[in-house]
């Protein structure tokens, strides 16, 4: 499976992080873009250094998954998720900022995240934004109206508590395991309901 991760610049890099992992684990080949800004969310909230380069930063971020990942800059108009030919199976971006999804909403481009979760649409495939925003702007929720209408999905990162976590990356786990079976990536990062 060929999976395209957009980063923005909201809080949230630990999922992203762990989504990463996940998906390379699981065989997933990934097309990777991060926004400035969330090159330097990931900066701060995984490495303690909001002044750490880009080419570190990505280079710390995808080490675990290196394998699997192709970097793309936010610029690259060329890479093959600009394009509704390329064979990408399902489009996530963690975090999702709402100035991203409010471009998305709106049909904006103005870079290739943007327009990779345009493509996804316009094709019909499995687009998830995960946002953490909160709380929600009128605006905010109209936008998340208008891209469920247009096939897309969002999951916020927002874990549930009643398995009984006692650690953070359990609740990270959590998230990404909702979004791994949005995507149809087998996965045992949280026991099924019930089971």
């Amino acid at each position: 499976m060929k999976v395209f991760v957009g980063i923005t610049g909201a809080s949230g890099a630990p999922y992203a992080a762990r989504l990463l992992e996940a998906l390379a684990r699981a065989d997933c080949e990934i097309a990777l873009c991060a926004s400035r800004a969330g090159i330097q969310v990931v900066a701060t909230e995984l490495y303690g250094d909001a002044q750490l380069s880009s080419d570190e930063t990505l280079a710390r971020l995808t080490e675990p998954a290196r394998d699997a990942v192709t970097i793309y800059d936010e610029r690259d108009w060329r890479s093959p998720a600009a394009s509704g030919s390329a064979r990408i199976d399902g489009y996530v971006i963690c975090p999702c900022s709402m100035g991203t999804l409010g471009a998305i909403a709106s049909g904006t481009m103005s870079n290739l995240i943007q327009r990779a979760a345009s493509v996804a649409l316009k094709e019909g495939r499995k687009l998830l934004l995960m946002p953490r925003e909160t709380p929600l702007s009128t605006i905010h929720l109209e936008g998340m109206l208008k891209i469920r209408q247009a096939g897309g999905v969002i999951l916020f990162l927002a874990p549930g508590f009643y398995h009984g976590w006692e650690r953070v990356d359990q609740l990270v786990d959590f998230v990404v395991g909702r979004c791994l079976d949005q995507l149809g990536v087998e996965n045992n990062l949280v026991a099924e309901w019930g089971a």
